[in-house]
């Protein structure tokens, strides 16, 4: 049986002005995704069903069900009735650490956090991220989130997803994914640079969305040294990046940007006025 399409025309009454017609949208499909480890499930999300192997890759990272990409042992998607499930077989050592902290989970769409199971797993410490020896100026982070939009095929026909990109000052934009949750396009991200031995220290993750704690959590997971998003962060996302050691870039639209945490990674071109 075949994945979903990842959008469907759905019949609308379009109101405009003083006229009403009756037309179509193209709206994003939002499909049960199980993943299941050695024949056990572990968790179900909502999400948009494309690139659901880098998302299964990705998840698994983010969830520290893995390591790296090799603890996998074979990754299929079948579709069901029901949605669709990512069988994942992890090898033996994996497989022994993953079944002395199993834990079963429901996510609905964009929930990052459901299902753990005490506070502390919701506020784990995280690992500091590296300290690239390159810096940013003001220019590359407008290019950066400039060239997300253009890259966004789903969004352009639904107007409905969220995106998350990987850039580099030396390729510009490597890798785009899609989904209806935040945390679920990050994940998707994820999994395509492990699946490709990308270093996500090597350059910045950008996001369409606003910045919640999860997101950087996933972010230290994956190294990333600067975060940048066209809305603003929480308060404990600014926290927790400060911790890490994520440089934090929130409000980033058109040629304007707010640095909320390490601005040392960026140079500034101009003199920095402080009030």
């Amino acid at each position: 049986m075949a994945l979903p399409p990842p959008t469907v025309e759905a019949p609308c009454i379009a109101q405009r002005g003083m006229l009403a017609t009756r037309t179509q949208r193209t709206v994003p499909e939002e499909t049960a995704v199980a993943f299941t480890y050695n024949g056990s499930t572990h968790a179900v999300m909502m999400a948009t069903p494309s690139n659901l192997e880098d998302f299964a890759v990705g998840f698994s990272f983010s969830e520290g069900v893995i390591q790296e990409a090799s603890d996998i042992e074979s990754l299929e998607v079948i579709t069901t009735p029901l949605g669709v499930e990512a069988q994942i077989w992890l090898r033996k050592e994996r497989a022994e650490v993953y079944l002395g902290r199993k834990r079963t989970m429901a996510g609905p769409t964009g929930c990052g956090l459901c299902g753990v199971e005490s506070l502390d797993a919701a506020m784990r410490p995280l690992p500091k991220v590296s300290q690239p020896a390159w810096r940013l100026t003001p220019p590359a982070i407008v290019s950066a989130m400039a060239s997300l939009e253009p890259a966004q095929a789903l969004n352009e026909a639904t107007h409905a997803v969220h995106a998350a990109g990987f850039w580099t000052e030396t390729e510009g934009l490597v890798a785009v994914r899609e989904d209806v949750g935040r945390h679920n396009a990050l994940d998707k991200l994820g999994g395509s640079l492990i699946g490709s031995k990308r270093n996500a220290a090597d350059g910045i993750i950008l996001m369409t969305s606003r910045i919640s704690i999860e997101l950087i959590q996933k972010a230290a997971l994956l190294d990333a040294p600067i975060l940048a998003a066209v809305s603003a962060p929480t308060a404990a996302a600014i926290r927790l990046a400060e911790e890490a050691g994520i440089t934090l870039v929130g409000v980033a639209r058109h040629q304007d940007f707010e640095i909320f945490t390490h601005p040392d990674k960026i140079c500034s071109e101009t003199k920095r006025h402080v009030a």
